[in-house]
């Protein structure tokens, strides 16, 4: 396993649309497992391909109190979303940067598992804002996206902070 680069904003590569996976094999694996050992080591909850600049739907998610039971997503899909409900939210890839993201309450996404076996589940709460938040960033969208024009204009003088500290 390795330890990946994470891409932070304003990186523009953190705008590709992932494509699909054809077909899951050893490859496949191997990244969702570099992609879990990273998420781990940054402290992370979840973590897209996309963030690696591996621009391919998956992603990996554990949201357990042990960080014991990571989840693999290949081609995840939303299929149902029900209420809504407003958390802060953070990124790895907008590192020290917190707002309030309005996602569902509870979604059901269907996907495909570590094996390439279709699997599906219904989560709320915080476990549903992780696979919405990752999800969308297979689609090229990050949790800023979702504030305000205020909220991001707030947000500003920390975002040029960031960008500067990269450059």
């Amino acid at each position: 396993m390795a330890i990946l680069e994470i891409l932070t904003i304003p990186d523009p590569r953190l705008k590709t649309v992932a494509k699909e996976v054809a077909e899951v094999t050893d490859h496949t694996r191997k990244i969702l497992d570099d992609l879990l050992e990273t998420m781990l080591e940054e402290g992370g909850v979840g973590l897209a391909a996309t963030q690696a600049n591996i621009h391919e739907r998956m992603f990996v998610m554990d949201v357990s109190t042990g960080k014991n039971e990571p989840i693999h997503f290949i081609n995840p899909r939303i299929i149902e979303t029900f209420g809504e409900l407003e958390m802060e939210e953070g990124c790895l890839s907008i590192p020290g940067i917190y707002a309030k993201v309005t996602r569902p309450q509870k979604l059901t996404v269907h996907y495909l598992d570590y094996h390439g076996k279709p699997a599906e589940m219904t989560v709320e709460g915080y476990a549903a804002k992780c696979i919405h938040h990752e999800i969308d960033h297979l689609n090229g969208v990050v949790f800023l996206d979702h504030l305000s024009p205020l909220k991001r204009k707030m947000l500003e003088p920390k975002l040029k902070k960031l960008a500067k500290h990269k450059a």
